[in-house]
């Protein structure tokens, strides 16, 4: 069952209401039993420290409508596990996995009409989000936290769609320090990338390559996504402190080994930009994002690939996963629970 009124394949990726949210409070030591509620807004204290420390984090997963009509949502356990490392880093309450993944499923099958249907490109996005809302003035973690999970129908991440897209190196800011926040999915990490992600579209660019943040040598992320290229049969990523752990990105790691690339998760130089055949940036939103071309106006050079079309080994990885996702294809590894 969908819902008819809203124009599937043409869904843009932003935040459209379904029927319900689904929340569970810590309190008291112990998490309450999740709830489904309707009601879109949050009341909490304004000493809370989610306002003023920044202990919030967040996660992006989808589930998928399959050919066979089932409700199939990605690696669960994979986004519970990556929340209470940020959760762990932040000192915020862990919610447990067995809380977090029976929160998703609710969540999803209270939205079941809401779940694009299968043919149409779009998907179910699942945003969990969990935050401080104890008082505390002292720069200490809370006493309180909440933990609500969202869905809401979207379209591609990109308004290009699977077409390649063109990206602008940014010196001048850092989205996260070496030692900082940058392995974990916290919301100060996309707040400290607005600005240059501004600008980046100012000019023309639907994101923004960000350099290693103490010698800007080597490569970081690409905008809110991980960074990854082909070369000589090779399948190469950032290894940093500073990059998240992209679950897509695993994912596709896997996939490479499987269909003969060697996988390389290393420090990728800044001078290697110009020797890759394919390159392009990969998380939840969007999948694989091919990257067409990477501006540095720092000295004026552009990096080309593939002739401003998505690379082989782009479409290869980009058209298995997504149909393992929407279950054209076996799941051999378990990475899709299906509702």
């Amino acid at each position: 069952m969908t819902d008819t009124n809203l124009d599937w394949k043409n869904l843009s990726f932003g935040y459209i209401r379904t029927d319900f949210n689904i929340r569970s409070y810590f309190r008291d030591g112990a998490w309450t039993k999740p709830e489904l509620t309707s009601d879109e807004t949050v009341t909490m204290h304004m000493a809370a420290t989610a306002l003023h420390y920044g202990q919030e984090a967040f996660e992006g997963q989808k589930a998928f409508r399959g050919a066979d009509g089932k409700i199939r949502v990605f690696r669960i356990d994979e986004n519970a596990k990556r929340l209470r490392a940020s959760a762990d880093y932040l000192k915020m309450a862990m919610p447990p996995v067995e809380l977090f993944t029976d929160m998703v499923r609710q969540v999803v099958r209270a939205n079941e009409r809401f779940v694009p249907p299968y043919g149409t490109g779009a998907s179910l996005y699942i945003r969990p989000v969990l935050f401080g809302t104890g008082p505390q003035v002292g720069v200490k973690p809370a006493s309180e936290y909440l933990l609500i999970v969202f869905v809401t129908p979207v379209g591609p991440y990109y308004k290009e769609g699977f077409n390649p897209i063109r990206v602008i190196i940014d010196r001048d800011h850092d989205r996260a320090a070496p030692l900082g926040t940058g392995h974990i999915k916290a919301g100060g990490n996309y707040g400290a990338s607005l600005t240059s992600a501004e600008i980046g579209h100012e000019k023309g660019y639907p994101s923004v390559l960000y350099l290693d943040a103490k010698e800007k040598k080597h490569i970081d992320e690409c905008g809110a996504a991980n960074f990854f290229a082909i070369r000589d049969g090779r399948y190469i990523t950032p290894k940093s402190h500073s990059v998240l752990p992209s679950i897509t990105n695993m994912s596709l790691m896997t996939l490479a080994a499987e269909m003969g690339l060697q996988v390389e998760q290393r420090v990728v130089d800044y001078d290697e930009l110009g020797t890759f055949d394919e390159a392009g940036s990969c998380g939840t939103a969007a999948v694989i994002s091919p990257i067409g071309s990477i501006y540095d106006p720092e000295n004026g050079r552009t990096f080309a690939y593939n002739d401003g079309k998505p690379g082989p080994w782009c479409e290869k990885l980009y058209h298995k996963l997504r149909a393992i996702q929407y279950g054209e294809e076996p799941d051999t590894h378990g990475w899709m629970t299906v509702l």
